[in-house]
């Protein structure tokens, strides 16, 4: 067997609906649409990896079968963001003649949350008035960037995050279909570094297994460039201790090991600090530091810069006391 031969998110990706892991509330919606043969107009919200494009592509295999290369037309609105896409392709495609049978088509436009707010007027525009022979799929991270006239022509299905025993499930298929070993420790990395992503999850199996069978916790975090919640807690301890210039030492482990961006690190610092043993008053003044330096980072301030001074400022709390 070859291992590139093809992605595994493209291998292990449901062709239907039964097959989409979790989301059984929205699942079960769609069959609905599916036996009727009758649907709105839908936005998938919710974060990345959680089947937004996979429950799209799988409802229109079910209602088109092999006909859906002529009713289903896929977009990824990041890559064109302007108002021409939603004049040029998304318009041209609408105003074709439904199938016949009286189907309507699907236009899916995933990161649609991407689009400029001159191109989501243009698209409710072209919604209303091809509405009798089309219905629009909205994927967005975040259904609140999607403007409300459109919000309100469309019924919001909003997804959530893999649960672990689903995610485990999903690891021991990939597992025995790949003839792979994964420990326990494996395991619990890949669940870590995935955060409910299962198109990560996927990914990071894939390479890894490049380069060998057994899968292991070393290799996900490598792979992932992500530390272990070990490493962020200790230089996190060190500095709240006062002792800067070893948090600073843990410090260059995480950027130069591991080649972790200031937002990964000032990221995996807030899925820890509640994990930390201090008082809860102190957890909260960590968080909103946290905040205000990624805000920083965002902004276009130095990474190091602003990494150094959060430690430094965590390190007065104590001198403080």
């Amino acid at each position: 067997m070859e291992l590139l031969d093809k992605p595994w998110t493209e291998k292990y990706r449901p062709s239907s609906l039964g097959e989409v892991i979790g989301q059984e509330a929205i699942v079960d919606k769609l069959k609905e649409f599916v036996k009727v043969k009758s649907f709105p107009s839908m936005i998938f919200s919710g974060p990345a990896g959680v089947g937004k494009t996979t429950s799209a592509i799988a409802l229109a295999k079910e209602l088109y079968g092999n006909q859906i290369n002529e009713a289903f037309l896929e977009l990824n609105a990041s890559d064109a963001r302007g108002i021409d896409v939603i004049r040029g392709r998304v318009k041209e495609f609408a105003r074709t003649m439904p199938l016949s049978g009286g189907m309507v088509k699907i236009i899916f436009l995933d990161e649609a949350d991407a689009l400029t707010s001159e191109a989501q007027h243009a698209l409710r525009r072209t919604m209303e008035k091809y509405s009798t022979s089309t219905r629009f799929i909205l994927s967005a991270n975040y259904a609140s960037k999607i403007i409300e006239p459109i919000q309100s022509r469309c019924v919001v299905l909003r997804f959530k995050p893999h649960k672990e025993e689903e995610m485990k499930k999903y690891i021991e298929r990939i597992a025995k279909s790949e003839s792979l070993e994964v420990n326990d420790k494996a395991v619990e990395a890949l669940l870590y570094v995935s955060e409910g992503d299962l198109r990560k999850l996927t990914n990071i199996m894939q390479s890894t297994a490049v380069s060998e069978r057994k899968v292991t916790e070393k290799s996900i975090y490598e792979i992932a460039a992500r530390a272990r919640p070990k490493e962020i807690i200790a230089m996190l301890k060190y500095a709240l201790a006062g002792d800067f210039v070893k948090s600073r030492t843990e410090l260059n482990t995480l950027v130069l090991s591991h080649g972790m961006s200031g937002e990964d690190i000032l990221l995996q610092c807030y899925r820890e600090a509640l994990n930390l043993d201090v008082e809860d008053r102190l957890k909260l003044k960590i968080i909103s530091m946290i905040g205000d330096y990624n805000f920083r980072i965002v902004e276009g301030a130095n990474d190091r810069i602003q990494l150094e001074a959060m430690l430094a400022s965590l390190a007065l709390v104590k001198a403080d006391k």
